[in-house]
């Protein structure tokens, strides 16, 4: 009788390294999958180390494009953050490294996928949900939720312990006590030492950012172009260089980014499952791309379509980190934030200076800005008499309410 096959979502890790040799136990075929999301990995000593724990094949899918394309500017031209501050840099990842997935098990005729997510976090959630969403019928094998796994591995120095009996090559040390999560869009730092919120973060930790204290002196300006509020042109204003390929754009703003220190956050966030968590993240690219998408709107967006759309942004934040990506909730206020994104187009100028990326200016050709309209020096165009009528009417309630009040 023919092994049931198996998908694991594949790090080369420790923790996903033992869950492979694990299921391999358990009389499962195992096949490892791995993304190519951007992240610093030696994907070819990866591929070697789960061929040798014991993987039938390792798939390794360059999905950079894809999820810059497809992922990251869909979320970002709709300004979606979580509790008004995250860049959502690991929730946007998982439902696409969860999509390829679900094709690669569909493609192998495999009825179980797994993941090495733990049973206190969010990814669990993300990955699962997924899932289920893109194949209804999928078995889904979550060591960290099963009894039998938690029972043998009560954490890292069992882990460790099997890794060393098995033969599976580890790089844990001590001088990494955190976890993280690395992308093209950011990198995260949570866990181990960074658990206590009244410490502070050091140094030595970021890694994708310089210091702003220690970023250059001389400030560099560049100008993003916007069309239908997607960047389709960067151009630095000091050097010349210009990227336009989508990829290619994106990396060039993490790298600008990164020598300008911008894009840190510090943050205790509420996870979907109930926990507080603290997290540090790095996202230099993305906080550049956010601060000049707003300004463009600012010029170019109806004021009472960027009312509503900041409603929905809200809720796009959660359900992005909540992991309900593939929802029918998902796909209405995608819909609307495309119709809201159109004529958002034109160009923002940004110096980029000590962590910081600071609008300086903008030109639009779907401008709503009516300079003669805004000018103290103009007359035209606007009867300033009609203000005191619109001023009155505007303070019928508010009188209301004072008299109420004094009685």
């Amino acid at each position: 009788m023919s092994k049931q096959k198996v998908v694991l979502a594949y790090s080369g890790g420790l923790d996903t390294s033992v869950i492979l040799k694990w299921l391999l136990e358990q009389g499962y075929e195992v096949f490892a999958y791995m993304a190519d999301i951007g992240q610093q990995e030696d994907f070819d000593a990866a591929r070697e180390k789960a061929l040798k724990i014991g993987a039938s094949d390792v798939f390794i899918e360059d999905m950079r494009k894809e999820f810059v394309t497809d992922y990251i500017f869909p979320v970002f031209k709709a300004n979606a953050l979580y509790e008004g501050r995250y860049l959502l840099g690991t929730a946007i990842a998982r439902p696409l490294i969860a999509k390829k997935q679900i094709e690669i098990a569909n493609n192998l005729g495999a009825v179980y996928v797994s993941h090495g997510a733990t049973g206190k976090g969010n990814d669990q959630v993300r990955f699962e949900l997924s899932y289920y969403a893109l194949n209804p019928k999928i078995k889904i094998i979550s060591p960290w939720k099963n009894k039998d796994f938690l029972a043998a591995f009560k954490g890292r120095t069992d882990l460790l312990a099997y890794a060393e009996k098995h033969g599976i090559p580890t790089k844990q040390t001590a001088s990494k006590p955190y976890s993280e999560d690395d992308n093209l869009l950011h990198i995260s730092h949570e866990a181990g030492i960074l658990e206590d919120p009244a410490h502070e973060c050091e140094e030595s930790i970021y890694s994708h950012t310089t210091s702003p204290e220690n970023a250059p002196d001389t400030p560099v300006r560049i100008r993003i172009r916007f069309k239908d509020g997607i960047p389709v042109e960067v151009e630095n204003l000091t050097d010349g260089t210009v990227k336009t390929d989508a990829l290619e754009l994106f990396e060039y703003l993490n790298q600008m980014g990164s020598e300008h220190g911008i894009g840190r956050l510090d943050m205790v966030e509420n996870r979907f499952v109930g926990i507080k968590s603290r997290g540090v993240y790095e996202t230099p690219g993305g906080s550049i791309l956010h601060a000049a998408h707003k300004d463009i709107e600012g010029v170019a967006m109806d004021r009472e379509v960027m009312r509503l759309r900041d409603m929905l942004a809200a809720k796009l934040g959660e359900l992005v980190y909540n992991g309900f990506w593939f929802s029918p909730e998902m796909e209405f206020i995608m819909t609307a934030m495309d119709k809201s994104q159109e004529l958002i187009d034109g160009d923002v100028f940004l110096k980029l200076y000590k962590g910081t990326a600071y609008p300086v200016a903008r030109t639009s050709p779907s401008s709503l800005y009516n300079q003669e309209l805004s000018s103290m020096d103009i007359e035209g165009g606007y009867n300033q008499e009609d203000a005191e009528g619109f001023i009155r009417i505007n303070a019928i309630r508010l009188m209301a309410h004072r008299r109420i009040v004094n009685q």
